[in-house]
């Protein structure tokens, strides 16, 4: 494990501290679990973003149909049509 030090503003402070109260831990603990989170979560993002780039790059986009289906998915036609 590797420890380090690190600022944040007073009020992020103590929003950590009464949500460390709240979870009986200690402060210390709830900011590495708040990071760990960050970083898997930040992780996958620039995954999946890496993954679809080199998805356009080869030219793997979805087809004018693909694409009507998924927009008729969540587009509800207009009632003033």
């Amino acid at each position: 494990m590797a420890a380090f030090t690190i600022r944040v503003r007073d009020d992020t402070a103590k929003k950590l501290e009464i949500i460390a109260q709240k979870i009986d831990r200690s402060r210390s603990y709830t900011a590495a679990e708040a990071i760990e989170e960050y970083v898997e979560r930040q992780e996958w993002q620039l995954a999946e973003i890496e993954a679809g780039l080199a998805e356009a790059d080869a030219g793997n986009f979805a087809s004018p149909d693909e694409l009507a289906s998924v927009v008729a998915k969540y587009v509800k036609p207009s009632r003033n049509s």
